[in-house]
């Protein structure tokens, strides 16, 4: 009895109590005004805290923190699918160092400037430059609710932008015109967290429009609306501990930069820093130390097998150069946990990017803009690639006889070429450009874009069991030396870094990188995409012999049971085009120039010109290229290529043609030819081949290219007879074609156009010569055309329309700018 008193009598006193609780909580009075505007909203605390206003559909942003500095990047965590429209899943975008400034009732978020800067410790010259360039202000954001030095605003407007510009990157590929519907459009919670150090804002969107490209339409299903995920990520930036590391052009790295009001009048006032992870050892002074923060890379779990095996490997190639710096274990790759999120900042990621059509790989980061350091490694391999490489090898073997449906040798290339792919798109995201030199020095670097190497065995059988190199390269070794080697303070780090270029070039390692080594343009004899060797033009004869003897074997078992036969095809394109990166090389000898991005006494070749012999066999073997026999398919082969049947229709993969639906071999003929004809006459090569010889009469001229390739094309007589001769006088009639677009190009010097004009007018005289001796009537219309056309072009250019010539079929979606990939 006394025992249930006393409960009574305690629930008694404590029914006050609650009451006061429960009053306090539903008194909006007790609340101060921030708490009052969100008391129904979810909380989520973290870098900053917001809340989920799930009745209004509205994130409020609590802001605690006036000026203080941080990171903010937007991104595409769910994109288009189309190579060719560009807005990839997991695609990064604009990155800004922002803060938050109270003016009256807003809160601006403003972009400092980087780009311009005083690095001194007066305070008056800092304020002079900051006032001279202008700053950014982001958004301006209206205070809701204000308490305790915290300001609440409502950043739902602000997150329902496009921030990626979907719209304009739209409009830019033609593809339609949309703008942005917020009817259909929210805040995308599922994937909208809080940690610590960042905050994650996913947001839907749908943009309305009037489609008009193919593009759009093909991976849309309503084309006029297109829905897309855009990410807005809040990081705090990292501390001052890190030490930017100088930049060298000669170093393999991708430079920052920012101009200096503060360096001295005899300083260059633009300073530069490499990119790269923070990466120090746990004892600088041991000859081998674990790092304090090892760098990890996550692979995405939506990657299949056998895929993610040769994916996780190749990525993990990079271990072998920091340990050959002494870190252990600095370097790790795994797969993502299933509840991480790919986009969060907090990891560097591998995404495996699916898209319509095959396209580009690419390595990005998320950086420090203040100094270089790398705060998330992002990369991005496109899906598509791996099966271009399958198709590759089973043209080279005969992959489908005796009723297989898979070929294991043309799995083991795929996915050697995989492990290569990872590693080198990896390699940009811890900092390193493309090295196109590397090919010369025994396949050095896996920075370089790799073709594969085929070789022939003794039997006559195509050997593919070393196409790609395994493992990291000894120039890449080099460059992480440059730029992650941890010194001790009594080390001259200065000094040490210097040393590692010297020996490397002492060594004889090369270091070129993207726009020398691009065909159209480029000049360098040794930096090349997709090439093999240490000569281009040798190589170029090695691969030539390796295509007759493919295209000679050519039939029906490069083919799966059961594939209609028109999809030879699909194989034969890569089979008869084996050449075209190797001509992109051997054509950079004619009118190029060797030389390095030296630096005042480093005794490296500053320029030098290629010795004519050399320039001349490479003209030979170019227009070997050209030639019928190398450009007339086998009549057999054509026989086995029937007309497209429905459900297989023509494609980017396929030769265009001008015979309707049947198979076109002289169009095929003519996709190659052009290659060559076009690249030879560039109007920057061409330009080249007037000022060379002007230097040094040795050096092969802009008339004497000319003049061989006319004795090789069109002058070749007697031509064969059949397909072979209807070859023949297509290249003839391309040869002019390209003669005369050189005249009309805009970047061709004057003398180029004039020696150009002059060696059209000697045609002519030629054509004037041979035409009554013709007796064939096909080479006499031949003949008749070409002297008509040059006449006319000669009175007036103008009045002359030079067919438009067909390009082959897509090679290399590989890569376009410093961070792209292959």
């Amino acid at each position: 009895m006394r025992r249930t008193t006393l409960y009574l009598l305690a629930l008694l006193l404590a029914f006050p109590l609650l009451a006061q609780r429960k009053d306090k909580k539903n008194n909006d009075n007790s609340l101060d005004p921030i708490e009052r505007k969100v008391k129904t909203a979810k909380a989520f605390e973290g870098f900053y805290n917001f809340y989920w206003d799930n009745k209004k559909g509205a994130i409020f942003l609590e802001i605690d923190r006036l000026k203080e500095e941080f990171l903010y990047v937007g991104s595409l965590p769910a994109g288009v699918g189309s190579n060719d429209i560009g807005l990839d899943r997991g695609q990064l975008g604009p990155q800004r160092v922002v803060q938050f400034e109270r003016h009256g009732d807003k809160i601006l978020m403003v972009e400092n400037n980087y780009d311009y800067r005083a690095i001194t410790d007066n305070t008056a010259e800092q304020k002079a430059v900051e006032d001279a360039f202008a700053k950014s202000v982001i958004w301006g954001f209206e205070i809701v609710a204000e308490a305790k030095g915290k300001f609440l605003v409502d950043a739902s407007k602000f997150l329902l932008q496009d921030v990626h510009g979907v719209a304009s990157r739209l409009a830019r590929a033609n593809q339609g015109s949309y703008s942005l519907d917020a009817s259909k459009s929210a805040v995308y919670m599922p994937m909208t967290k809080n940690f610590p150090n960042n905050c994650e804002f996913e947001v839907t969107l749908t943009f309305s429009g009037k489609p008009k490209g193919g593009y759009i339409r093909s991976v849309t299903p309503t084309a006029s609306l297109v829905t897309v995920r855009q990410r807005h990520s809040f990081i705090k930036l990292p501390d001052s501990n890190y030490t930017p590391r100088k930049y060298d052009p000669r170093s393999g790295y991708i430079p920052t930069s920012y101009y200096d009001y503060a360096t001295p009048i005899y300083s260059p006032i633009k300073r530069q820093f490499i990119l790269r992870h923070r990466l120090e050892k746990q004892d600088p002074t041991a000859k081998v130390s674990e790092a304090i923060d090892p760098i990890v890379y996550y692979l995405d779990p939506g990657t299949p097998e056998p895929i993610r095996s040769a994916l996780l490997e190749g990525a993990s190639w990079w271990n072998q150069a920091y340990e050959a710096i002494g870190y252990k274990d600095a370097f790790q790759v795994k797969l993502l946990p299933e509840d991480a999120d790919p986009m969060d900042a907090r990891y560097n990621v591998i995404n495996w990017v699916h898209r319509s059509t095959r396209g580009w790989s690419y390595g990005s980061s998320i950086r420090d803009p203040r100094t270089g350091e790398i705060i998330k490694g992002h990369v991005s391999l496109g899906s598509l690639r791996v099966r271009q490489d399958y198709l590759i090898a089973s043209g080279l073997i005969a992959s489908f006889k005796n009723g297989n449906m898979e070929s294991k040798e043309a799995m083991e290339m795929a996915l050697a070429r995989l492990r290569q792919l990872s590693a080198h798109e990896v390699g940009h995201t811890i900092g390193l450009l493309h090295n196109f030199a590397a090919s010369t020095n025994d396949r050095a670097s896996v920075m370089d874009y790799p073709h594969p190497l085929i070789k022939m065995r003794g039997n006559g059988s195509i050997d593919l069991s070393n196409a790609y190199a395994t493992g990291i390269g000894e120039w890449d070794k080099i460059a992480i030396a440059y730029g992650y080697q941890d010194y001790p303070d009594n080390v001259d780090e200065e000094k040490a870094l210097a040393t590692i270029i010297e020996d490397y070039i002492k060594d004889g390692y090369r270091y070129i990188s993207d726009s020398d080594a691009r065909a159209k343009g480029g000049a360098h004899p040794s930096a090349h995409l997709w090439d093999n060797g240490k000569s281009a033009v040798d190589e170029l004869t090695r691969i030539m012999r390796i295509r007759e003897f493919v295209l000679a074997n050519f039939d029906e078992s490069k083919i799966q049971e059961g594939m209609p036969m028109a999809t030879i095809e699909e194989i034969l394109v890569p089979m008869f085009m084996l050449h075209r990166y190797q001509v992109e090389a051997a054509v950079k000898t004619i009118g190029g120039l060797n030389y390095s991005y030296a630096i005042k006494g480093d005794d490296q070749i500053v320029t030098e010109m290629i010795p004519a012999q050399t320039q001349l066999d490479a003209l030979e073997e170019l227009l070997a290229t050209i030639s019928p026999s190398a450009l007339t398919l086998p009549e057999e082969l054509i026989k086995k290529i029937p007309p497209r049947p429905v459900g297989f229709s023509r494609s980017r993969e396929t030769f265009a043609n001008r015979t309707g639906v049947t198979f076109d071999p002289l169009t095929a003929a003519e996709n190659a030819a052009q290659l060559t004809l076009g690249l030879l006459f560039n109007a920057q090569r061409a330009n080249r081949l007037v000022e060379l010889p002007a230097r040094n009469a040795e050096q092969p001229s802009l008339s004497k290219v000319i003049d061989l390739t006319l004795d090789q094309t069109l002058k070749a007589l007697p031509i064969p007879e059949g397909l072979a001769g209807e070859t023949s006088r297509m290249v003839g009639k391309l040869s002019i074609k390209n003669i005369m677009a050189l005249v009309m190009n805009k970047n061709a010097s004057e003398q180029a156009k004039a020696v150009a004009m002059l060696k059209l007018s000697e045609t002519a005289e030629w054509l004037d010569e041979k035409l009554p001796k013709e007796r064939n009537e096909n080479q006499k219309a031949h003949f008749m055309y070409l002297k008509s056309q040059i006449k006319t072009f000669l009175d007036n250019p103008e009045d002359i329309d030079i067919p438009e010539t067909l390009n082959p079929p897509a090679g290399s979606p590989i890569g376009s700018d410093l961070q792209c990939g292959n």
